[in-house]
């Protein structure tokens, strides 16, 4: 199947797929005889799977770290992909934390507001 439709059917845009092969988060792409790539079930699972986890907050550096070691089939390198795992995790919740912390800050300013905030407002015109 084309770029196009693989893009349609993962939700990331044609540059980031050409991006994500590029530097090998996808395997290689085989192309038709006039060039064109052409995406296959393989590549469309890769693909799929980046997306998720790059929404899970896993960064770029730490997927192709991840996935190198995936594609080298060696099962002597589990404890290094959920070591890898781990740290997304670890990374997330340390976001999570932040988020719900800054969530409670501004729950304090509303709760607040006609005792502090409008005076704090005030102060920021003058």
């Amino acid at each position: 199947m084309n770029i196009k439709k693989v893009s349609e059917l993962t939700g990331l845009s044609i540059d980031t797929i050409r991006y994500y092969e590029r530097i090998g988060i996808i395997g290689q792409v085989p192309r038709k005889d006039n060039g064109i790539r052409d995406f296959g079930e393989r590549s469309l699972n890769q693909l799929n799977f980046a997306r998720f986890m790059r929404k899970a907050g896993m960064s770029i550096e730490s997927l192709k770290a991840y996935l190198i070691l995936i594609y080298e089939n060696d099962a002597t390198t589990i404890s290094a992909r959920k070591e890898i795992l781990q740290k997304s995790a670890d990374d997330m919740q340390e976001k999570i934390n932040d988020l719900a912390t800054a969530r409670d800050y501004l729950q304090e300013k509303i709760d607040n507001y006609d005792e502090h905030m409008r005076e704090s407002e005030r102060k920021l015109t003058k």
